[in-house]
């Protein structure tokens, strides 16, 4: 059976991940993984979330499984975290997965089985494993337009390309802090969207991988919040990875809107269904962390002043690692980065840059020029800098 199985095509996140590893040289510098670091170049447990796991371990009296869909407490509390009061929950059907990738995984799967002629229209560019999942479905995509050369969004081209879009098709949108770019739609960007939409009758389908590391979980959370007030119909998926740093324990939720409580109930149904079929129960142990830590005023302000002083610490490295790139080329050409959010942004280098600054001088990109600013310290902001500088003349 398995003899002559071709090899399965490499992920380049995951093969730059371990060519860093495999690097012996001092002083390299990893830019590529999509993980928080401090600043001592580690990605620590939140206290709040130790504390917690702590409070469960004490407390939990059974590991029995919950249910097909997951710990409702769970689902309620990112429900509220995320969308507020923008939608009643009569009008929202849930599903627990194993991680954000789980529930755009699962999110495919409803738009498949609902309506399976759709196109998912992707930003161009969008973070990888987007696109790489739908063609492994073999779903029809597209992609419309989206970031400017400049590093900054593309309006016009932007608006134009959605305008096209149209009715039944999928629309995928950041929530915030765009990966791989750090572009982010203004809040009136959003306002046109919604009006856009609203004509169009595409369907949004949100990716919300960092909520709380642009600028501020509220106004991270704004632009799909008035989708939600204005539009029948939303798909939103949602990761605890980075906003709660429980990589390893893949924490996710899809949340489905619907026009009314009828659909809801199909909708919920279909969820389980897909669930069931997938994995059966999602993992429980990360979201009930979530969920206990949202539940206790003290653990919430714990984490939200932790998630404050990561995402200040990454304001100060691009305002830090900008200042120092025009210090040293002389040019404007690297200014967009102080203005992204998040984690991300992609540096306009050609990719024999991109692999001088990997093979010359240890410094470790995405082929495509993203790079993980928390990935940078004060330590290493001036040789990183000056590498790009050298390499860029």
């Amino acid at each position: 059976m398995f003899h002559g199985l071709p090899a399965g095509q490499e992920d380049p996140i995951i093969a730059l991940m371990l060519a860093f590893r495999g690097d012996t040289r001092p002083g390299k510098v990893d830019l590529g993984v999509g993980i928080y670091r401090d600043s001592e170049g580690a990605t620590p447990v939140m206290s709040a979330v130790r504390k917690a796991e702590q409070h469960l371990a004490e407390t939990q009296e059974t590991k029995a499984y919950t249910a097909l869909t997951g710990d409702p407490a769970f689902a309620d509390a990112l429900r509220k975290l995320t969308l507020g009061d923008a939608a009643s929950a009569d009008r929202i059907a849930f599903a627990g997965t194993p991680g954000g990738s789980g529930a755009l995984r699962q999110a495919y799967e409803l738009i498949a089985r609902t309506a399976p002629d759709a196109t998912v229209w992707l930003p161009d560019p969008s973070w990888p494993n987007h696109m790489a999942v739908l063609d492994y479905l073999q779903r029809p995509t597209r992609t419309y337009r989206y970031a400017a050369p400049e590093g900054e969004l593309d309006r016009d081209a932007f608006f134009e390309d959605l305008a096209s879009i149209p009715r039944g098709d999928v629309v995928l949108l950041h929530g915030c802090c765009h990966n791989p770019t750090g572009i982010d739609p203004a809040p009136e960007d959003w306002t046109r969207i919604a009006e856009i939409l609203s004509q169009t009758g595409a369907v949004p389908l949100i990716d919300l991988a960092y909520q709380g590391f642009g600028t501020g979980l509220t106004e991270d959370a704004a632009g799909l919040r008035h989708l939600a007030k204005t539009l029948p119909e939303m798909l939103l998926c949602i990761s605890c990875s980075k906003t709660f740093g429980l990589y390893r324990d893949r924490a996710g939720l899809l949340l489905a809107l619907a026009a009314n409580d009828a659909d809801r109930t199909t909708l919920q149904s279909q969820l389980t269904l897909l669930n069931r079929n997938a994995f059966s129960f999602p993992p429980d142990h990360a979201g009930r962390l979530v969920s206990t830590v949202l539940a206790d005023p003290v653990l919430k302000a714990e984490w939200e002043a932790e998630l404050t002083a990561m995402r200040t610490r990454i304001r100060t490295l691009r305002d830090t690692f900008t200042a120092e790139l025009r210090r040293l080329t002389n040019s404007d050409r690297f200014d967009r980065i102080a203005s992204q959010n998040g984690m991300f942004s992609r540096l306009p280098l050609e990719p024999e840059a991109i692999r001088a600054l990997r093979e010359d001088h240890g410094i470790y990109l995405i082929g495509d020029g993203r790079m993980n600013v928390s990935g940078l310290t004060d330590e290493t902001i001036p040789r990183v800098a000056r590498a790009i500088a050298e390499t860029t003349v």
